[in-house]
């Protein structure tokens, strides 16, 4: 099934036989012996237990070869599960921090996606996120060493630990963000209540919500959501993993398409959350019983949320309808 996926981190693809490959390369030690330790390590309570091996495997991403490297495996991954366009976030404060050039993660990342579409036909782009863990000035500062890359990347996102940042605190490096021309995203609503999703609509004036799942509480927002066709970046194996629902069968994407939300279907950070897209498909569909026609819908809605142009969605979903069309 064609599919756009809209909601990926680039450094969560960091597969445990990759990182032990750059950290050999780069001479990086990790606090791990071997490939199965490190991944016997990915049972996470939470956020901030998933974030902390996470910032762990990304620090052996030192040269623009390695952000190459990474991008492309995820790029192979996303073909071989059939999407045909991808909108990457990437986090360049956890390597500017550690001392890599903005200009480094940004070039190795922006060549892997030239690439894709010629070697794969796979489109991609990519979405630079702000730490909300980090300050308001420290994302300004982000936005500037970036902007002489601006050719490179559409948009900027927000993530990250949620609970205790709200969104309101990027208040004025979105107004500019939005000035310069960029889409605007946040991460909302995944374990945080959905007055942040409020928050990331009204004050920072996103165009897409990520996550999201929260919104169920609030009748209204479900309600604003829908008539304003705020894409939501649902990702069931990430919400899984960090203890969001208990198990898959109690997961409201199902809800959320009922409701008539433009909710999708997204893999979050794949390598540590067990399942690129096809395996989210998979297994959200094996535990709730979702049907063929939400499978399209899902679909549908991926290529309607992401920020393609008009004749280039019409054309994706032209050829939805006939990959459906073959088993009606």
């Amino acid at each position: 099934m064609p599919k756009a996926e809209l909601h990926m981190h680039i450094e969560g693809s960091l597969e445990p036989e990759l990182i032990f490959a750059l950290a050999r390369r780069n001479s990086v030690e990790i606090p791990y012996a071997d490939v199965e330790a490190l991944r016997r390590a990915y049972a996470f309570t939470n956020l901030q237990s998933f974030l902390d091996i996470y910032y762990a495997g990304a620090s052996v991403l030192l040269t623009e070869q390695d952000f190459y490297d990474m991008a492309w495996a995820y790029l192979e991954r996303a073909a071989a599960d059939n999407v045909w366009r991808t909108e990457m976030f990437f986090d360049p404060q956890t390597h500017t921090e550690r001392g890599v050039d903005m200009r480094t993660v940004i070039d190795g990342l922006h060549r892997a996606c030239v690439d894709a579409e010629v070697k794969l036909g796979v489109s991609a782009a990519l979405i630079m996120c702000f730490l909300r863990h980090l300050s308001e000035q420290k994302a300004f500062e982000t936005l500037e060493q970036a902007l002489p890359y601006r050719d490179k990347f559409i948009g900027v996102g927000l993530d990250s630990g949620e609970v205790g940042n709200p969104p309101e605190r990027f208040e004025r490096v979105f107004a500019r963000c939005r000035e310069l021309g960029l889409h605007l995203v946040a991460h909302a609503g995944e374990e945080g209540p959905p007055a942040y999703v409020w928050s990331a609509l009204d004050v920072l004036k996103v165009e897409r919500v990520d996550h999201g799942v929260q919104s169920a509480k609030d009748p209204a927002l479900m309600k604003r959501l829908a008539q304003d066709r705020i894409p939501l970046t649902v990702c069931p194996l990430s919400n899984l993993k960090l203890c969001v629902f208990p198990d898959l069968g109690q997961h409201n994407l199902g809800a959320l398409l009922d409701a008539g939300l433009v909710a999708t279907v997204n893999s979050d950070d794949p390598a540590y959350f067990g399942g690129y897209m096809n395996e989210n498909f998979v297994q959200t569909f094996a535990a709730t019983g979702l049907t063929a026609q939400q499978a399209w819908q899902l679909a549908a809605n991926s290529f309607e949320g992401s920020f393609i142009e008009a004749a280039a969605k019409a054309r994706y979903i032209d050829r939805l309808n006939e990959t459906f069309a073959q088993f009606e």
